[in-house]
């Protein structure tokens, strides 16, 4: 991929040379160069759904925010309640504008009792340093941008505790959903989070990017009697699409609010701390939202994909943001913003495909859940 004039270069995982010796394709994303995918997208994503897959994730932002006050930093930051977390605990949050639009959406872990790691996504990861910077100056704590110096690799599938569980001195069984442990791995001190973005068990594990190489070379080892495949970025949008997971750039920007991507569930607008976007959003929650995200399975022939508008009869409801040919279930699903009042499952609409209307079908999501 060229680059334009005056465009920075893309920062390189600190894998890359693994990736490119494994094979794989290479692709820009987020600001990074990362493996798109390595034997292909249908068959790393069946890897991770019977098995396990091994994910460099070395591209996502890594925020340390410590200090006396830094729960509560946090809390006039982001729009849920760091403070209400249990150390050793996890929540999904956003970092919204003053309107109310989503800025990225957030991992908020407790370390320590004075300690937060807050996980970002690659191409918003600069701008949530700068205005978590901003938002936390007036409290007691400090802000660590940790994302260069921090290697992230994920192995996630029905396997995973079986694969990680030689390599350390954790037992991962016992590490709850949304929660994180510190200790080793491989020999290599890490954090350790149940966490992921596939719809499958799983653990995302944090070391310091020099140890990277050590860490993905240990656990494609332990895997390998388990059938662990490396697994570029090309399945984890399919997996992550399936299991109903929203992706920043596609179906969260700044223009989306959490009311309208069905996320104000994670919105805590009686907490005690004020916080950036709160008195918008209220109104939101007051008013209803504009549109609503939902699921869509086509029932026609064709692959809805991102920006491609939604119809029932001849009034535009909406608009596509995710969209691909489910390698679960065998059908062609989607993820759109459609008006409210054609919202509800079952509710029957057209997708504009290359200038022909295809018939959709509204649906809950997400489209596929894990057997427990």
């Amino acid at each position: 991929m060229s680059e334009t004039p005056g465009e920075a270069m893309p920062h390189t995982s600190p894998l890359a040379d693994r990736h490119k010796a494994l094979g794989a394709k290479m692709t820009t994303f987020g600001g990074w160069e990362m493996p798109l995918q390595y034997s292909g997208i249908l068959e790393e994503h069946r890897a991770v759904r019977e098995r396990a897959g091994l994910f460099d994730l070395s591209h996502m932002g890594e925020l340390f925010v410590e200090g006396p006050a830094a729960g509560e930093a946090l809390s006039a930051a982001v729009v849920s309640e760091p403070p209400r977390l249990a150390v050793g605990r996890a929540q999904y949050s956003m970092i919204c504008a003053p309107n109310g639009g989503i800025l990225d959406d957030l991992i908020v872990y407790r370390l320590a009792e004075e300690r937060f790691l807050v996980v970002a996504n690659a191409g918003n990861a600069p701008l949530v340093s700068d205005l978590l910077a901003q938002r936390i100056g007036p409290f007691r704590a400090i802000l660590d941008d940790g994302s260069l110096a921090t290697a992230l690799v994920a192995v996630q599938g029905p396997r995973s505790v079986e694969i990680l569980a030689p390599l350390t001195d954790l037992e991962p069984a016992g590490i709850r959903y949304y929660g994180i442990a510190e200790g080793a791995v491989a020999g290599i001190p890490a954090l350790v989070a149940r966490t992921g973005y596939t719809g499958e068990d799983g653990f995302e594990v944090f070391v310091e990017t020099a140890r990277a190489g050590e860490l993905w070379d240990a656990m494609l080892a332990a895997g390998a009697a388990y059938g662990l495949v490396p697994v570029g970025l090309g399945a984890r949008d399919t997996l992550r699409l399936e299991a109903g997971m929203p992706l920043y750039g596609n179906d969260l920007d700044p223009t989306v609010n959490p009311y309208e991507a069905n996320l104000g569930r994670v919105v805590r607008l009686d907490k005690p701390i004020d916080f950036v976007g709160r008195e918008a959003l209220r109104r939101v929650a007051e008013s209803g939202p504009a549109r609503l995200l939902v699921g869509l399975e086509m029932t026609g022939r064709g692959i809805a994909r991102h920006g491609y508008p939604v119809f029932v009869g001849d009034r535009q409801t909406g608009i596509v943001t995710s969209g691909t040919l489910s390698p679960t279930l065998g059908t062609a699903i989607a993820m759109a913003y459609v008006a409210p009042g054609d919202a509800e499952p079952g509710t029957i609409v057209e997708v504009e495909i290359r200038g022909a209307r295809v018939a959709a079908k509204v649906v809950p999501l997400p489209f596929y859940r894990r057997p427990r």
